[in-house]
């Protein structure tokens, strides 16, 4: 399928995305993770494509050709703002009704879309990533605490500085730490670290993280409204599939079992066994058949 790039402008944001497929086609979002960029849907998105569906992939905020129209906008990058974007995509392309389908980040951001606007998807999938009620950060337990150490070198006083200082080496750590060797090659995180360049990469990044578990980092005030409806929401009633890589070395499998309950509209997990936090790039096919049986039903 021909794949064509266009830039869809939003009140604060000239976003830059790839769509592919039948332009006829049932449309699906899909939104990549971090530390990763659009690219990381390519496997997938041609599978999507040969089925019929049309994709729609957008560098999120602080990544690739993504770029803010003010330098005065707060640099927020919250699970909100990311799913605020997608709608204004999807407004930008006419998209009346879509599907979502994320991957870390974007898994939240999907969650996220499905909790605050349930009457613009018909279904999500979410990779890698468990619900979380009411958008609530809850202090992990010891075991997942220590997989997490990005997050508390970030919200450090110091972490900030040494990010700024080697973005792209920080980021390597994770691909290195975070699923088992041989996912990867040189040239793949090379074309893949081109999307860290953007001015906005390390400030959205540092946003993302410190604000989860420090009270001075800055949120834009525009999303005051959704982030306090998203706290009163725990259950959403949007048919849900949900991806886990069986051995993902940063978010423990555990973390993601037992969630059926808020879900009302349907909700699946399945286990890819050997991949991990990267099933779109360590499992495409697995991922893709998953994907399309979950559309394809919803």
């Amino acid at each position: 399928m021909n794949e064509r790039i266009g830039h869809a402008l939003t009140d604060i944001l000239d976003i830059a995305y790839e769509d592919a497929g039948p332009g006829d086609g049932p449309p699906v979002i899909l939104l990549h993770g971090w530390p990763d960029a659009a690219r990381a849907w390519k496997p997938v998105a041609a599978r999507l494509n040969q089925a019929g569906f049309r994709t729609i992939t957008p560098n999120l905020r602080g990544s690739g050709q993504t770029t803010f129209l003010s330098p005065d906008t707060v640099r927020d990058g919250s699970g909100v703002a990311l799913a605020q974007d997608a709608i204004d995509l999807a407004d930008a392309l006419g998209l009346a009704r879509f599907e979502v389908v994320g991957h870390d980040w974007g898994a939240r951001a999907a969650y996220t879309i499905a909790a605050l606007f349930p009457e613009r998807v018909n279904s999500i999938a979410a990779i890698a990533l468990a619900f979380q009620p009411r958008g609530a950060f809850v202090l992990p337990d010891f075991s997942q605490a220590r997989r997490f150490w990005y997050q508390w070198f970030m919200s450090l006083d110091g972490g900030p500085d040494a990010v700024r200082r080697d973005p792209k080496g920080f980021a390597r750590i994770q691909w290195d730490t975070w699923s088992p060797g041989g996912w990867f090659g040189e040239d793949e995180f090379a074309r893949t670290a081109e999307s860290f360049d953007n001015p906005d990469w390390v400030p959205i990044t540092l946003n993302g993280y410190r604000r989860r578990w420090r009270k001075d980092e800055l949120s834009d005030p525009r999303y005051d409204a959704l982030y306090a409806k998203l706290h009163t929401i725990e259950t959403v009633d949007v048919p849900t599939l949900m991806i886990q890589g069986g051995a993902d070395l940063c978010d423990e499998p555990a973390t993601s079992e037992g969630q059926e309950g808020h879900f009302s509209a349907g909700y699946r997990r399945i286990v890819i066994d050997g991949a991990g936090h990267f099933p779109p790039r360590e499992a495409p096919d697995a991922v893709a058949d998953a994907v399309i049986e979950h559309l394809r039903r919803h």
